[in-house]
């Protein structure tokens, strides 16, 4: 869902302990100039962020109207073009395109940034080093991307620059010195960072074999570039992206200590950046969680940076002036905000140039009520006690197949359990969490979180990295297998359902637990021989196992997908007994709610807040208006006294009971906020 995001080419999620190495040492020299530091802008303030994407020709705009309708919009950061591919600036350094559309004595991009400061909106400058011009690349070919064959990546006349050549290095840096001499930005953000896998119509590019890579791998490695990515080349292309981002970052923090860095490295980064986007050659489902997923991921893996998922207005690359609907950009706005991060949305070009107005029309007047109550969007923490870990952005970290992990997300939404989707273990000893689920290989280091106290429900058919259960055996996509419910007091919701269907690889075990077993695939045709061949075995779908003082219960299959792509009643009714068995003092939060309501929990300061977000205009690849629902019963933990629904104005009757306290809210059309005392 990141098309931008930083070191895009790692599109595996496999795991390497290199990888964490680079991860944490980046980390922390990124921590070392702002250790003393008092918190950024972007921590401090409610964000509502608009990004215009403008072309060469938007050099020759009207500063101060364009910064009139940015006014309007009830934006107060604003992200436009300000060099690389094509400056809006009279630069003076050799190998910058100024924008030949750029009127002569003029300066475009300053005069908007001091428009924009006078009306208080903050201007975080796009760059674009990705690509350059031909006259550089005749110049030093040495600079830029080399395919397998020895040619040269071009796009629309355009060529692409390797993260290991001077480019980036050198080039990049001195057009970027005279910038930040010239203008008093409030950020940098940088497109298309490193060496992407695809370009713009999602041709494959493979990996650069230039001099400078060839020779820096041979001196890591002692072998040549691969031909695909591995953990090697992961961690190889993640370093360079690293020196090139922390060089950045130390000239930005020299010369502009109060902007914020945003584009590279996640870790390095002031702000953690992306998109909610569609693409009409992506695989279905679509995915409507794509900027709570997002958001709930970076807030609570990175709780000292910034959090920006921008809603994109377009439906795809070759289709920029075609809107998605009305209804889903209002629904990635409030699934921002709900999660903790900043309303953010996105347009190619001016707001006065577009060629179909339906997503701004709607984005305005959510903007505006965003803006009248601003105090509640700032400052947001997650209150949820449960875990999701989540694969990395950048496509590495955890062993988590992103659909395995979508539908685990999708089981804790549509169940109104509050969670934290979480990249990275650095929550370890700082944050308490009642259950952590992982839907993916189980991480070394959970071991002594378990016999810490911790409780684990793992979900996957890979190997853990410390023994639950000796391994007999792996199963490979075995057709017409299931599991057997044979503990109906552990899975009471399933009293009337006896096996539930099976797909995917399953790891036989050894282990006791006969709660779940599996039934291995028997005859499924013609239908006189429908499974007369069936077994029962003893093999367990399920351990459960006491760890020091903690527990561990894992389901050696990977139901999360299974979830995800089929939608089964059973699966969701096994994961949520196994999720009640987990919580001896029971969920944080249950509801009456619709599944597709989304509910978060979430606390600013003295006050806690609960964000209800209505999905059910959502159908297949649809969006419509949702329904609205009446009578949403809510038992929360917590003492309350008092509560008030923002949008609506109404207050909300609350009473509490050992611990818990118990509201209706009335009623919900689309959004609601309630602010809980």
């Amino acid at each position: 869902m990141h098309r931008r995001m930083f070191l895009q080419s790692a599109a595996t999620v496999a795991a390497s302990a290199v990888l964490f190495e680079s991860f944490a040492a980046s980390r922390y020299a990124a921590a070392a100039d702002s250790a003393e530091a008092e918190p950024g802008w972007w921590m401090t303030e409610p964000i509502r962020w608009l990004q215009t994407n403008l072309r060469e020709t938007n050099s020759a705009l009207d500063p101060k109207q364009f910064v009139e309708d940015v006014a309007n919009f009830n934006v107060n950061v604003l992200m436009m073009n300000a060099g690389g591919i094509a400056a809006h600036y009279p630069s003076n350094v050799q190998y910058e395109y100024v924008s030949p559309y750029l009127p002569k004595g003029h300066d475009m991009f300053g005069e908007v940034l001091k428009e924009a400061h006078a009306r208080h909106i903050r201007v975080v400058s796009r760059w674009d080093f990705s690509k350059t011009h031909k006259d550089v690349y005749d110049a030093h070919p040495e600079w830029f991307f080399k395919m397998a064959d020895g040619q040269p990546a071009i796009y629309n006349g355009l060529y692409l620059a390797c993260i290991n050549g001077d480019w980036y290095l050198k080039k990049a840096i001195e057009i970027l010195t005279e910038a930040l001499d010239r203008y008093d930005v409030d950020g940098c953000f940088f497109n298309m960072f490193s060496n992407p896998a695809t370009d713009y119509s999602e041709r494959q590019l493979g990996l650069c074999h230039c001099d400078s890579c060839e020779r820096l791998y041979r001196a890591r490695f002692n072998r040549s570039v691969p031909e695909t990515p591995d953990a090697d080349y992961r961690a190889f292309l993640y370093d360079a992206g690293t020196k090139v981002s922390l060089n950045i970052r130390s000239l930005l923090k020299s010369k502009r200590p109060k902007a914020a860095l945003l584009g590279t490295a996640i870790e390095i980064g002031d702000i953690a950046y992306g998109e909610a986007n569609t693409a009409v050659r992506r695989p279905l489902p679509l995915w409507p969680y794509s900027a709570a997923d997002n958001s709930n991921r970076w807030r609570n893996s990175y709780p000292d940076k910034g959090v920006v998922c921008q809603g994109m207005s377009f439906i795809d690359f070759p289709w920029r002036f075609a809107t998605v609907p009305q209804a889903e950009i209002r629904t990635r706005i409030w699934q921002d905000v709900a999660n903790g991060g900043g309303a953010a949305f996105n347009l190619h070009g001016t707001i006065a140039e577009q060629q179909d107005r339906m997503a701004i029309d709607v984005a305005i007047p959510a903007y505006g009520w965003l803006k009248q109550h601003e105090q509640y969007f700032v400052g947001q923490t997650s209150e949820a006690r449960v875990f999701l870990l989540a694969p990395h952005s950048g496509g590495t970290g955890f062993q988590i197949g992103q659909d395995a992990y979508r539908g685990m997300f999708r089981f804790l939404s549509e169940q109104h359990i509050p969670f934290a989707a979480m990249e990275n273990l650095d929550w370890l000893g700082k944050r308490e969490a009642d259950l952590v689920i992982c839907p993916g290989t189980v991480p070394a280091n959970l071991q002594s979180y378990i016999q810490r106290g911790g409780r684990v429900i793992a979900a996957s058919a890979s190997v853990p990295e410390f023994e639950i259960a000796p391994i007999v055996k792996l199963w490979k996509s075995p057709d017409g297998a299931y599991f057997r419910i044979r503990n109906k007091t552990l899975f009471p919701s399933l009293k009337e359902t006896d096996v539930v269907f099976m797909y995917g690889d399953y790891l036989q075990v050894e282990g006791a637990d006969s709660s779940l077993t599996f039934i291995p695939p028997s005859m499924y045709g013609p239908p006189e021989l429908v499974h007369v061949d069936w077994k029962d075995t003893d093999d367990p779908g399920l351990v459960i196992k006491n760890m020091g003082q903690g527990k561990i219960a894992w389901l050696p299959w990977d139901i999360g997908s299974l979830y995800y792509k089929h939608s089964s009643e059973a699966h969701s009714r096994l994961l949520g007994d196994l999720v009640d068995d987990m919580l001896p003092a029971g969920r944080q939060l249950t509801s009456n709610a619709h599944p597709l309501v989304q509910i978060t929990f979430m606390r600013q300061k003295y006050r806690h807040l609960m964000h209800f977000i209505n999905l059910t205009g959502h159908s297949d690849t649809a969006y419509f208006n949702p329904i609205p629902l009446t009578d949403i019963h809510v038992r929360v933990k917590g003492n309350f006294r008092v509560a008030k629904a923002v949008k609506s104005g109404q207050n909300v009757a609350v009473k509490t009971d050992a611990g818990f306290s118990e509201f209706t809210l009335p009623a919900l059309e689309e959004y609601e906020l309630l602010d809980l005392a």
